[in-house]
């Protein structure tokens, strides 16, 4: 956990990237900017499911010209995220965004990118370099190759062009579609520089295959230390990358308020409809954000051992079942009260969370 906590401290709005061990988590809208109704309500969505900082593209004037609204009726900071066009930056630090995602190599002549530093500095917004291995300059690719190595040499080049302003309140990301290639290029980097890194495996996929390869690759880095915020970028719902960001961190003890349902494989053992009720138990602490582990076993057979680990648990038989607190006998109840007995005692642990926060 060193390098996290070694990094610099940069500020998004209220929230502290870098400096200490949080890991703080990010998505981005899939709405047209300029259509605030729609942007507004994805932004919620994501807040409501978790999302601590949520970024918007600018890809026209009628998005710059929107960020203001979206800015004052947001719930978290917002990141505007800009290519080429210097003055949507401008427009963007103006209406308020806590942090410009822009490549100053990318927004033509010096002047530009001096304008953009002057501009940062007025508002105290940090710029995030982003880097991403489908989209390296054909320089760096000649000289280096298609590898980790061009991307980390990419972002010396943009950071050295900030720093030569004297501007160090910079967060990058080296997004690479390769979880190998992306692990290699944040590990050079955080030997390179003290910035906070934003992780990300960039065009994931779907679902599942986003969340594999972004979990192989991210988790990996933030178990060395490296990462100081994230996004798991999938073809999919944002909030749907939110969910698997919240379980990729509870995994390595790095959230802690959400309710995670555990289960074993079903087996010949199986007497009960467990997939059935995985999935009812999932949809019903969704929104239940506070720490519990909560155990679903197959069978009584080793049910108290698996559920051990967990702060309460059922574990299902032919006609009844027996539900478990801290891998201990509780109470055995009828088959077709186990859930419901089960959704009692997740709200008492709601309630009592409630009292002491």
């Amino acid at each position: 956990m060193i390098n996290r906590i070694n990094t610099r401290k940069v500020m998004v709005g209220n929230i502290e990237i870098g400096g200490n061990n949080e890991v703080v988590i990010q998505s981005m809208t899939t709405t047209k900017t300029h259509n605030v109704k729609e942007t507004l309500e994805q932004i919620n969505s994501l807040y409501k499911e978790g999302c601590q900082i949520v970024r918007v593209a600018v890809l026209g004037i009628d998005d710059a010209n929107s960020l203001k609204e979206i800015v004052d009726n947001s719930p978290v900071p917002i990141v505007a995220d800009i290519h080429f066009n210097y003055k949507f930056a401008l427009i963007a630090a103006d209406a308020g965004c806590s942090k410009i995602r822009i490549n100053p190599g990318n927004i033509g002549i010096e002047e530009n990118t001096i304008a953009v530093v002057e501009k940062c500095k007025e508002k105290n917004i940090p710029i995030r370099i982003g880097v991403n291995s489908g989209s390296l300059p054909k320089k760096m690719v000649a000289q280096y190759g298609w590898t980790a190595k061009a991307m980390v040499e990419s972002l010396r080049e943009h950071i050295e062009i900030l720093e030569k302003y004297d501007f160090k309140n910079i967060i990058y990301s080296l997004k690479a579609t390769d979880p190998l290639m992306a692990i290699e290029a944040y590990e050079l980097a955080s030997e390179n520089w003290d910035y906070p890194a934003h992780l990300g495996i960039t065009e994931a996929g779907s679902l599942l295959n986003g969340a594999i390869k972004s979990s192989f690759g991210l988790g990996y880095l933030l178990q060395k230390g490296i990462g100081s915020t994230i996004r798991i970028s999938l073809s999919e719902d944002p909030v749907e990358e939110i969910k698997v960001a919240k379980r990729l961190l509870n995994s390595l003890g790095l959230f802690h308020n959400m309710v995670e349902v555990i289960a074993c494989p079903t087996c010949g053992r199986l007497e009960f409809g467990l997939r059935d009720v995985v999935r009812e138990v999932e949809e019903f602490v969704e929104e239940l954000q506070f720490p519990l582990k909560v155990a679903i076993l197959g069978c009584v057979v080793n049910g108290p051992g698996e559920a051990s680990q967990a702060d309460i648990g059922i574990a299902g038989g032919n006609k009844g079942g027996i539900i478990f607190k801290k891998g201990k006998i509780f109470k055995t109840v009828e088959q077709n009260q186990l859930v419901p007995e089960l959704k009692e005692l997740i709200l008492e642990y709601y309630e009592e969370w409630k009292k002491v926060q």
